[in-house]
């Protein structure tokens, strides 16, 4: 099969940052990438415009990291409360997940991937739990969560 290179004018998962030179299958180049202005060709001209796209992805980076930063310093100083139901003999029902984590994040006002929050498995019991949540691949936070059982 046909494969072209092309340089990224936008970070695309999976696929690179803006100024990253990729090889990509030629249909995929010249009929979505370059049309949709998500990339150019790798000619030698455009070569020399990576310099320019560089320096927008360093801006874009740094400008990511500050807002990772700031949001790691929220949830550093944050502690939650959660609840779980509980039967007779103190058996719960359900268990704290990814997405209640989330959910109770969000009415916080505090927005993050639900993926990124690092829970080994469900919380059943109660007590006091630390997860952790990947901000930013550099910056990682740690929650503190308060669950109680109610009856």
């Amino acid at each position: 099969m046909a494969t072209m290179e092309v340089i990224l004018a936008k970070k695309i998962e999976g696929l690179g940052a803006e100024a990253d030179i990729v090889t990509v299958k030629a249909g995929y180049g010249r009929n979505y990438l370059i049309p949709q202005g998500l990339a150019h060709e790798a000619t030698a001209s455009n070569r020399r415009f990576i310099a320019n796209l560089q320096a927008t992805r360093a801006k874009r980076e740094a400008e990511e990291l500050g807002e990772a930063k700031e949001v790691a310093a929220k949830i550093d100083g944050l502690t939650l409360e959660l609840t779980l139901e509980a039967g007779q003999g103190g058996k719960t029902f359900g268990a704290i997940t990814n997405q209640n984590i989330h959910d109770a994040l969000v009415a916080q006002g505090i927005e993050v991937e639900r993926r990124s929050i690092e829970l080994e498995k469900p919380i059943k019991h109660e007590g006091e739990h630390t997860v952790s949540i990947k901000v930013h691949p550099q910056v990682t936070a740690t929650l503190k969560l308060t669950v109680k059982e109610i009856a």
